[in-house]
Parts: C-alpha cells; structure tokens; sequence
C-alpha cells in the first residue's frame, strides 16, 4: 500500500547518504531534510559557543562542526549541492557592505582598488605559478593555479574582521578593498581559463572507436547554465552586461520608494523580508545570466542603496539570512575537507598549504609597507588575507570541466584551499599575538618619563573616565598627577594643555614618584581590570588612609575593588544609566521633581544593595552558583519594587498625566 504524499519511485528510499547515517528506510524528502538540519545545526550549537568562549570566533567554531560532519559516514561525503546553497550567504554579505558604502566613499577607495587590490593579484599570480612550473607544472597550468590562489576568503575574512571590531581600521579597509578587487577579478578570470585548456587525451573505447579519456568533463560540459550572453558577438556581450548593470542601478534608484510603499501598505512584517530578499537574489540570478558575479551585482546594487532611508530596513531584515548562511558555507567547507586524501599525503598537502600560506604573506606583507600601512594594519592586513577563498572552489571546479587541470591535481588543489581557509582564524589569533607585542614593543622602546611634580591627586588612567576626572578637579583649583601606559594618549594630552606622565601606574617606584606618599586622593581608571584591582590592593597596603576612587567594569568587578580596598566604586554607564531612565519616567508623566526622586531612591538602595552583596560575594564562584547571593539579590530587589510603590504609584500617576496631555510626550 502507498504511502500518501510518497511516490511509487521513492517510497521505501532515501538519500544514499541518509542512508548511510540510519539505514534503509522508507521516507519522503521532508524527513531527509530534517535529519540533514538537525546534524547541521546541532553540530553548529555545540562547537560555535564553544570556540566563541575560548575566544577563536565563531568561524573556526563552524569549520570545526563540518569537520566532525565530515566523519560522520555519509553526511560529510558530498556537500558540494549544499555548498551551491551556502555560498548565497556571501552574496547576502556583500549586499549588506555595499549598504555600508556610500558612492562617495567607493570613489575614495579606487587608490587601494586599483593599485593595491591589481598588484596583490597579479604579483600572487606570478609567483605561484613559478613556484608551479619548478614543480613540473606546464605554464598554463601553472597559471590556472596561480589565479586560484591570487583570490582570498571574503567570507571568513569579513566575518572575522566585524566580529573582532577591527573592519574600520586602517588595515581593515585595505583588506576589505583588496577582497572587492578580488570579487571583481573572478570575471576575467572565469573568461581567461578555457584559453589554457590542455588538449583532451582520447582513449580506445570498447567498439573501436576514440573517446575523451575524461568522460566525466565532456559530461559536465553537456550541462550548460542559463545565459542571456551565449552566443552574442563581443559587442553583444558587452552590450547586454551594461545593460544589466544599468538596470541594477536605474531601479534601485528610481523603484525602490514606489515598491517599499507598496509593500507598506500591506503592514505585514514579513513582507519586508520578502522583498529584501527578492532583490537580493533577483540581481544574484540577473548577473548570472549575464556571466557576472552574483556578490558583484549584489555590491553594487547595495551602495545604489547607501544613501537611501530604507537601508537600515534591509539591514535588519537581511542580517539573519547572512549569518545563517556563512555558518553554513563554513560548515560545508569543513566537510569537505577529504581526510583520506589528507593522511596519504600529508607532508605534501600541508607543505603546499604553507608554501601558499608563505608566499601570499610575502607578497602582501611588501605591499603593506609599500603602501606604508602601520604596523599592527600591516600584520592585520599581511595574516588576513594569506589563505586561499571560496572562489577558489569554483575556479577549480571551472578549470576541471574546461580540462585545465586534472582531477588528480583539482582534488589536491581542493585540499589545499580548504586547508588554508580553516588556517584562517589562527592567523587572526597570531595577529593579535602580534598586535600584543608591537605595543609592548612600543612601550617598551620608549622609557617611562620622569615624573617631576608631585599633586593632591594621582589619577591612574586617562581615557575617557579619567580625562573628564582630571578636568574637573583642576578646574577646581587642585592638582593632579596624571600617569598613563599609553603613550599616544599622553602625547595627545600634552597637545591640547594638559600635563601627562608616560609609565605604568602599577609599578611601585613610580607611584612613590608621583607622590603616593603625601596624595589625598588615588583614581584608578585603567582598562585592564586586573591591573586595576593589582593597583587598588598595593595603593591601600601602602597608604590604608589615602582615599581610593575606582571605575569597575561591571558588578563582579565592583565585588573585586571592594575586597581590593577602594573606597568609592563608579560603575560604567551607571550613572549615565540612571539619567536616562530618569528622562523616561518624565516622559511618561511624572513631574521632574517625582522622577528625581524615583532616581535618588533607587541610586542609594542600589549602593547599599551592592555593599550588602558584596559581603556575600566568593571569588571564583559564579554568582548564579552562590544560592546566599542569589537569595539575598532577590529579597533587595523585592524590597526596592515595594518601596517605591508605597512611596507613589509610577504606572497610575503616568496613565493620568499621559491622559490629560493627549497622549504626547513630554519634550
């Protein structure tokens, strides 16, 4: 008897690689795809956190759970269909940068397009195609090679650099311009490798007759994708592909508003990510048709986009399909990698990745100091781009079909981009390494100054908490001591009048120099936590009457400065806290005299809360692990929400006023 909804010819089948995983069964494609997403996801939740917390990033975390995918029998064995899905992510991706970028700010970049982007890939291009020939490589070979492995990951880079905040930098601005050249380049690039196809073998077949030696490309060949070009003249070709590329730019100019207030109408929330979603793959299938890269068109079309008021919709609408689907690419690229392959040759393979790894750094590390980036941008920019990219797949998997190169040498190819890309986030965790030392370096190079006044107050730190301490006590007539472990900060200081002192407040001898001895007050503003609390503890053993004022980073740095010896602890974005959230309780109706009460309430319960619990504060045990702390947490806060509801009503006093005035806010 048949199933409903199952076919005669799939009834009592299934994907061989299901298959593989749970045996023979008797299922429809809806139950394949949802083991298929419970093994992917599942291997995503586990691993990602779990890199995330040890600081990796969430890429080495995906590649990791592909690569435990990848021994589980049969999933991991063919994710080439999965990764044609995947790769969307980075067409996604480059849509919402080109959001970012107005036209203007595209313009500015056409130095490092043009000249950094074009001499990382036609220097990278030439060396490895050398390194090629002196391998035994024929030079059109080599050259194909050589263009595979001119092209970095736009996706793992640009993932990493947002994660880690460093995509405004200097060094991350040139990465970025350098990966849209890449992008760029890959058309050119698809259009020069037929040209180097080597001539077919033919072998005698079983009736006599010649045949390609190679049936699996003249199979492959036979597939031809939908082409609006095939078969034009040049002119034709360069006709219809500005065509294309005026129509992405005319309509998102001219149509985006009438679309977006017809879809408004509707006011259906998910109509708008209908329609994000429609234009991006709209324009990713129009440049295709046209022989373009789909992550180009979808480029471009977001800068069209920069200026207008609806990027900030398709920003929110689109992030969480992008995020999804570079998780997944990253996923299939861990897969992918073929172990068997990977353990008969391992000295090759993993030289091969080096070799690549080591001459790409080469070459963009020479045009880092040509282009006179500094260097922490010039390490950021050297490691960020050293391995090999996404469109690394698809060039080779080009240049197999065209018979360029041979599936032997297309399978270790593979191996050896796929291994590069999951070398990626160590080479972002040893630029970091790196960045470490060139500003210990920095520091180092240039001695702590002698400090040659003495004040009634030593403030320890002066970035932004600590400059506005210093301002206000001087202009209040007192002198302070200012000392600092970043030089740029102390040198900025002393341009705009204010007197700074290069050292580490830390260091005993030159707090004594400062005047430890004979100050009033100490304020411990540093970043670093640690080495503010080590400042606290050796300030208040040294001087127990001296008055210490530190800023904490958050609650359980507040426990640690109190068990230290600070006297009086400032959170950050407390206090800026409390006067929002008095703005919004005037807003809401109360009079300013009711909501300033209602903050005053609350600041000096809050400090007596956080005094009694630091009390039963442990080191070193999680505060959700403590249950005195946690039993004790929740009878202040019950005790706060019944003292300010016997003091007034805030919900029926804000109803009636918010009554009587129409409604509108107060301004």
């Amino acid at each position: 008897m048949q199933r409903r909804g199952v076919s005669p010819q799939t009834a009592g089948a299934c994907a061989p690689e299901i298959a593989k995983v749970i045996g023979p069964c008797d299922t429809d494609p809806m139950q394949e795809v949802l083991v298929l997403s419970t093994i992917y996801l599942g291997a995503a939740v586990l691993t990602v956190p779990l890199a995330a917390r040890f600081g990796l990033g969430s890429v080495l975390g995906y590649l990791m759970a592909g690569i435990f995918i990848g021994f589980v029998p049969g999933i991991g064995s063919d994710t080439q269909e999965l990764q044609h899905v995947a790769e969307f992510g980075v067409v996604v991706m480059l849509f919402l940068i080109g959001l970012e970028l107005e036209p203007r700010a595209l313009w500015d970049m056409r130095d490092r397009l043009i000249g950094l982007g074009g001499m990382q890939i036609g220097l990278t291009t030439v060396l490895i195609m050398g390194a090629a020939m002196a391998l035994g490589q024929p030079w059109p070979t080599g050259l194909a090679i050589g263009l595979v492995f001119a092209l970095s990951s736009t996706a793992i880079v640009l993932q990493t650099l947002t994660e880690k905040g460093l995509i405004q930098t200097q060094g991350g601005r040139s990465t970025f311009s350098v990966l849209l050249t890449q992008d760029i380049a890959v058309i050119p690039m698809l259009a020069l490798l037929p040209l180097l196809a080597i001539p077919t073998p033919v072998q005698i077949g079983a009736d006599g007759s010649l045949q390609p030696a190679n049936t699996d490309h003249a199979e492959d060949a036979a597939h031809h994708a939908m082409s609006l070009v095939e078969g034009l003249p040049g002119w034709g070709v360069t006709l219809v592909t500005l065509g294309a590329v005026a129509a992405v730019i005319l309509t998102g100019t001219f149509m985006t508003r009438p679309v977006f207030r017809y879809i408004h109408q509707a006011r259906l929330r998910e109509m708008y990510t209908a329609l994000a979603l429609l234009m991006v793959v709209s324009i990713a299938v129009l440049m295709q048709l046209v022989g373009l890269s789909p992550a180009l068109g979808t480029f471009l079309a977001g800068v069209v986009l920069a200026s207008s008021e609806f990027r900030h919709q398709l920003e929110s609408d689109l992030e969480p399909f992008k995020g999804l689907l570079l998780g997944l690419f990253f996923i299939t690229v861990g897969a992918g990698i073929d172990f068997d392959l990977l353990l008969s040759k391992p000295v090759t393979i993993i030289g091969l990745a080096m070799g690549v790894i080591a001459i790409k750094g080469a070459v963009l590390y020479l045009l880092a100091r040509m282009f006179r980036l500094k260097p922490r941008d010039r390490w950021l920019f050297t490691l960020g781009l050293a391995q090999a990219g996404e469109f690394g797949f698809v060039l080779l998997s080009f240049s197999s079909q065209q018979a360029v190169l041979g599936p032997s040498l297309t399978a270790t190819l593979l191996l050896v981009v796929a291994l590069t890309m999951l070398m990626t986030p160590l080479l972002f965790i040893l630029y970091e390494y790196l960045s470490r030392r060139l500003e210990d370096t920095h520091a180092a190079d240039h001695p702590a100054d002698e400090i040659d006044e003495r004040g009634t107050v030593i403030i320890a730190g002066i970035g932004r908490f600590g400059q506005v301490v210093n301002r206000l006590v001087q202009s209040a007539g007192f002198s302070t001591v200012v000392l600092d472990t970043n030089l740029g900060t102390v040198q900025t200081m002393r341009k705009f009048g204010f007197k700074g002192f290069f050292g580490d407040p830390t260091r005993p001898d030159l707090l004594h120099s400062a005047g430890l001895d004979e100050a009033k007050v100490l304020v411990v503003g540093l970043d670093d936590r640690a080495a503010a609390t080590r400042l606290v503890r050796y300030a208040r053993s040294a001087r127990p009457d001296l008055h210490i004022v530190a800023r904490a980073r958050d609650r359980i740095h507040v426990y640690e400065l109190y068990q230290a010896g600070a006297d009086d602890i400032v959170r950050e974005l407390f206090d800026s806290s409390l006067r929002a959230g008095r703005y919004v309780l005037e807003n809401l109706g109360l009079s300013e005299f009711e909501a300033n009460e209602a903050e005053m309430y609350f600041y000096h319960h809050d400090r007596a809360a956080l005094r009694t619990l630091a009390e039963l504060w442990k080191p070193g045990v999680p505060i959700t692990e403590n249950p005195e702390y946690v039993a004790k947490s929740k009878e202040l806060a019950n005790e706060l929400e019944t003292a300010l509801a016997g003091n007034f009503d805030v919900n029926t006093v804000a109803k009636e006023r918010l009554g009587a005035a129409g409604g509108r806010s107060k301004t």
